[in-house]
């Protein structure tokens, strides 16, 4: 009898260990299929930039028949003026840095104020922000525009009317990230901190800001990435060719003038898209921590 109840204990026990394995081939094969199918258009662009300009819309195969250069050859050309590619990525990370370590710096310190402060009106500025929110940007670009021109920002050759702006917590999802990270930090060690002498800075430097860490990263590679593939931007406020950054500059290397040679616009396309994913790999670990972070209601 003992024998009996052991051997069907094994059977059970195999066929739960078989279930597990099942599972788990099969979610790692949808997530390999999937992986590949998001990570298709990627590869086929860098193979892309390798083909004839025949062969790119011929074939799905990414690999090109008769490797060529010349696509790269043609992206380091000046196109629209006194401006190259590398000129373009220059001047577009000449704005993007200060851009996002200005939004970090306000959003931090407006997302502390909401989340550790009540004042008076702090209901009403909290859902007037929250209702920031949801207005589309497109919604403000001629009021923008009229302000920022009347300021003498438009044209600007240290792009005022895209940089400043940034100082005064425009990013209101950033914001919204960072309280909900804040409710996640208990204030027992802001206590701990004021008895020891920290005044309300001190103890946002010292005690929060290393702690909000992973959303601060988190906040800084969407802003990274959001200004670096802004074009709208850039083509409003920016009218001096040397200036263009490298979204502008993509669209200039598409002259109908000498033709659509593909592989010279995705050969631009990619070098100038490869700082946004090295810097986005080198920081994953911290992003993902902070997604996954900042998700979780205190």
């Amino acid at each position: 009898m003992a024998n009996t109840k052991t051997k069907t204990l094994s059977q059970a026990q195999a066929r739960i260990e078989r279930r597990r394995i099942t599972s788990v081939i099969v979610r790692y094969v949808i997530l390999i299929v999937v992986g590949l199918i998001m990570v298709y258009p990627l590869i086929w662009m860098v193979g892309a930039t390798f083909k004839q300009n025949s062969e790119i819309f011929t074939t799905l195969n990414p690999i090109p028949k008769e490797p060529t250069t010349q696509g790269y050859i043609d992206a380091m050309k000046s196109y629209g003026g006194n401006i190259n590619i590398w000129r373009a990525m220059l001047n577009t990370y000449s704005y993007v840095i200060p851009e996002v370590v200005l939004t970090i710096i306000s959003s931090v310190l407006t997302a502390y104020g909401f989340a550790r402060f009540r004042f008076k009106g702090h209901d009403i500025m909290f859902t007037a922000m929250m209702a920031m929110l949801f207005l589309p940007q497109v919604v403000l670009n001629v009021p923008q525009y009229l302000l920022y021109n009347k300021f003498g920002w438009v044209g600007s050759p240290f792009y005022l009317a895209l940089i400043v702006p940034t100082a005064f917590a425009t990013e209101t999802y950033f914001i919204f990230m960072l309280i909900q990270f804040l409710r996640n930090i208990p204030k027992d060690l802001e206590e701990a901190a004021a008895i020891d002498g920290c005044n309300t800075l001190q103890t946002l430097v010292r005690i929060i800001v290393p702690m909000l860490m992973p959303a601060i990263v988190s906040c800084a590679l969407f802003k990274f990435m959001w200004s670096s593939n802004d074009f709208l931007g850039p083509l409003l406020y920016v009218n001096t060719p040397a200036k263009y950054p490298a979204t502008i500059f993509v669209k200039l290397s598409m002259d109908a003038d000498t033709g659509f040679n593909w592989n010279r616009v995705l050969a631009t396309s990619l070098i100038s898209i490869l700082p946004n994913i090295c810097v986005f790999f080198a920081a994953q670990n911290q992003f993902v921590d902070g997604i996954s972070a900042g998700g979780v209601k205190g």
